[in-house]
């Protein structure tokens, strides 16, 4: 439903439950004016009364019957040459123009030209394994640090093959589009989900031996009188042999593997995009040593002013969530 809509409802049901104007209004973000005027409106004409009025202007020029022709061919029919609509192509399959093309899409929420990807865990134990994760994040145990943690692999140092051209008034940043590469880095990462500082390390391969570098750390960092909470994803490397006997011979190691596909679950992978985004993906680096120096900058500066993600998911709302997924896949004879 559309926002404005879902607001003036919830506005009528506090309202019906005694709460008074300034009480609404502090709730949800209004104006006193306009709670009166909704709250009003609903007395007077009960449900009709939270819908928009019709704007004035000249009426309109394409029915209802050409909104839903129009409506059921972006949903159920793909051009015979493309694999989705635009605006254009459509428009001149209905013989309407561009304009109110675009105006019935944006007025339904429709964006053919978008996707966006998802992957479904066919872990036989998913639902125990993302109640274990989701209770470790709302109600960790006392007496224990949780970390979660997890490799970057393959982060490369890129150097452009032409100077950058500085931002300017009225320009943006100019980079060559090809550019050098000088090797690679994998960045191993452990971040505290309780004050949300980061222990990583830089590492030339991520076999089992840097793993169990980056778990010795672990252990050195950590104080003996705690326990130490992994969470961390089906990679081989993490399931390897001698990786186990390592944690089997420190009993205040507990490992929670996240469930397959569901990298999601992981928050470490939010800091990974955080340090993508800020240090990485734009950066200009001669050699790998300039890439690690500009990472451990970055680590070092981040930690300073570090706080913890804010995780508010239930296993319950993922649960609900993944199963309306589930049945609209079905509905699609997948």
């Amino acid at each position: 439903m559309p926002q404005s809509l879902t607001t003036r409802a919830r506005l009528v049901l506090l309202a019906a439950d005694g709460a008074t104007n300034t009480e609404i209004s502090e709730r949800l973000g209004l104006s006193m004016p306009t709670v009166g005027i909704w709250r009003n409106r609903y007395r007077l004409q009960r449900l009709a009364g939270l819908y928009d009025e019709p704007k004035p202007g000249s009426p309109r020029s394409i029915s209802d019957e050409q909104v839903a022709v129009l409506l059921r061919k972006t949903l159920n029919t793909k051009p015979k040459d493309g694999t989705h609509w635009s605006c254009r192509s459509i428009a001149a399959e209905t013989k309407l123009s561009k304009s109110t093309v675009q105006r019935v899409w944006k007025a339904f929420g429709l964006q053919p030209h978008r996707q966006k990807h998802f992957k479904i865990s066919t872990d036989p134990f998913f639902v125990e394994k993302v109640r274990d994760i989701v209770g470790l994040y709302l109600n960790p145990p006392d007496h224990a640090v949780v970390l979660c943690v997890d490799e970057k692999s393959q982060i490369q140092a890129l150097d452009r093959t032409q100077p950058l051209l500085p931002l300017g008034l009225g320009y943006v940043e100019g980079v060559t589009h090809d550019y050098v590469r000088h090797g690679t880095t994998t960045l191993f990462a452990a971040l505290d989900i309780a004050t949300g500082r980061v222990v990583t390390d830089c590492k030339q391969r991520h076999r089992h031996q840097e793993f169990l570098q980056f778990l010795r750390r672990i252990d050195e960092a950590v104080p003996e009188k705690l326990d130490v909470h992994l969470i961390v994803d089906n990679y081989a490397t993490h399931k390897h042999a001698k990786v186990r006997r390592w944690l089997a011979a420190r009993p205040r190691f507990h490992v929670h593997y996240t469930p397959t596909y569901s990298s999601w679950l992981n928050q470490v992978e939010i800091w990974f995009n955080i340090i993508t985004q800020k240090a990485i993906r734009r950066g200009t680096f001669r050699s790998v040593r300039d890439l690690i120096a500009r990472i451990q900058l970055f680590v070092d500066r981040y930690n300073r002013r570090c706080h913890p993600f804010s995780w508010t998911a239930t296993a319950e709302s993922i649960l609900e969530k993944l199963e309306r997924l589930s049945k609209a896949i079905a509905g699609t004879g997948h």
